[in-house]
């Protein structure tokens, strides 16, 4: 992958007209190269994990960059992580600085794994992707999640595609 991309996300495919069905080709064992690779920065607020605003957030997000001439459709990633138990930091990929808006880069190589289930596995999928980059020589660090539907959705498309993105970094 060139730096700075991401694999095609098709948006277009709305039938439940929430989230685009997401088809998981080419995203599966990626590496990913990125260098002050632009992004929208947003903490949600959880308890024990659980999401407590997240609708709240992502509405007025999404809002701001429609407001700013909207996402990139060649790059559309949201890469999220649990900060703590209480609260998660959410990472949109953006073409440009968002008025009224946390931004952040992010710059590094990662490698990705697409997987399919409930969201309960995040935890096990976590330690996949760490044992994902050992596997490549690479010692692991920061691991986020690409959620590409949201719960509704899911269900509706009978499947749950989320796609793990580490950080990799020189033994």
């Amino acid at each position: 992958m060139q730096t700075n991309q991401v694999p095609y996300y098709d948006d277009s495919d709305t039938p439940t007209e929430c989230c685009a069905r997401f088809d998981p080709t080419g995203w599966d064992a990626q590496e990913l190269h990125f260098e002050n690779k632009r992004f929208l920065r947003a903490i949600t607020h959880s308890a024990m994990h659980i999401p407590l605003d997240m609708g709240r957030v992502f509405s007025r997000v999404h809002s701001h960059i429609d407001a700013s001439g909207g996402y990139d459709k060649a790059d559309i990633i949201v890469l999220s992580r649990d900060l703590s138990a209480w609260k998660a930091e959410h990472l949109f990929a953006v073409p440009r600085d968002v008025p009224d808006e946390d931004m952040t880069t992010l710059s590094g190589d990662f490698v990705s794994k697409v997987f399919e289930g409930p969201y309960r596995e995040t935890k096990r999928w976590q330690e996949q992707m760490q044992d994902l980059v050992r596997a490549r020589g690479k010692t692991p660090s920061d691991v986020y999640f690409f959620f590409t539907t949201c719960p509704k959705c899911a269900k509706a498309y009978g499947k749950n595609y989320v796609v793990g993105v580490a950080r990799t970094q020189e033994i």
